[in-house]
């Protein structure tokens, strides 16, 4: 048993190498996939992913269950999550911020002045970019293409949005259940979060067929499908991480593991799936309401 004054060091591991090898893996298989290669090596990280996730998971979980875990560790464990959480706060905010210098500081360089009549001699600013010839900047040839639509916010993006907001309630829900050691609603209302994150997805899998088959919006339809894709895309994989840990909390507590004072594997998820809604709340108003 860990006490305050014994500070639990485990085991070197493989696995902190593993993951580095397969977020590579993930990620250039991801590059080449949508430039339309193979997506046998991206499929290759995502199964180094989920290995390493699904062992690591495991290790930490048996570490906590055998009372190895001392109150230094654990809150060693809250101030990595939250540096983690901040991490991915910066990591969105580069994204945004690209999102609001091609809007708010490139059109009107492009569209106004000397220096616009230098770049881009003819160009009018707007957002979305639609259609744009090549002859307006001297070229010739294939045009810079544009979406020929793009999505309303009031349709899939708007039930996306209640679905995160109610799913981010169900969530907190079960963490009071927990508090009060309800354990059968605790694994009632973290169901119904993880049912609502699956269903999500699906309706974003549902957007970007639509986008592609419908709206001429793809990767390739300028700074908009670039933007659009980049934002969007990023967080609904972080969508899909954050289902999966809650989908592990879940089964953990079908298994009877937590209390009310030992609960973090199931806060720290609860933390990063807020965190996942508020970044959907910015994406809805800047990318969909503000942007179509």
């Amino acid at each position: 048993m860990a006490t305050e004054s014994n500070y639990y060091v485990p085991e070197q591991s493989k696995l902190p190498i593993l993951m580095a090898l397969g977020l590579g893996l993930a990620a250039w298989g991801a590059g080449t996939w949508v430039q339309g290669g193979s997506a046998m090596v991206f499929l290759a990280g995502a199964l180094v992913l989920a290995f390493v996730f699904y062992t690591w998971f495991s290790t930490v979980v048996r570490e906590n269950m055998a009372g190895l875990n001392s109150e230094q560790l654990k809150r060693s464990y809250v101030w990595g999550m939250s540096w983690f959480i901040f991490s991915e706060v910066m990591f969105f905010a580069v994204f945004f911020g690209a999102l609001l210098y091609v809007r708010m500081l490139v059109l009107p360089w492009l569209s106004e002045g000397e220096t616009g009549k230098l770049l881009w001699d003819g160009f009018e600013a707007s957002w979305p970019l639609y259609d744009t010839p090549a002859e307006a900047v001297g070229g010739a040839g294939a045009t810079v293409r544009g979406p020929e639509e793009t999505i309303s916010p009031w349709h899939l993006p708007l039930i996306n949005t209640i679905i995160l907001l109610t799913s981010s309630v169900t969530v907190h829900f079960a963490h009071t259940a927990l508090k009060k050691e309800n354990r059968k609603n605790f694994n009632l209302w973290l169901a119904i979060t993880v049912i609502l994150g699956c269903v999500f997805l699906f309706f974003q899998v549902e957007e970007y067929y639509e986008a592609y088959t419908e709206l001429g919006l793809t990767l390739n339809s300028g700074i908009y499908g670039t933007t659009f894709f980049m934002l969007t895309g990023f967080h609904g994989a972080h969508v899909t991480l954050g289902t999966f840990m809650l989908f592990v909390q879940l089964v953990r507590g079908l298994k009877g593991h937590f209390s009310h004072d030992d609960c973090f594997g199931f806060e720290a998820s609860s933390w990063y799936w807020h965190f996942v809604d508020v970044v959907w709340v910015g994406l809805f108003i800047f990318v969909y309401v503000l942007g179509s």
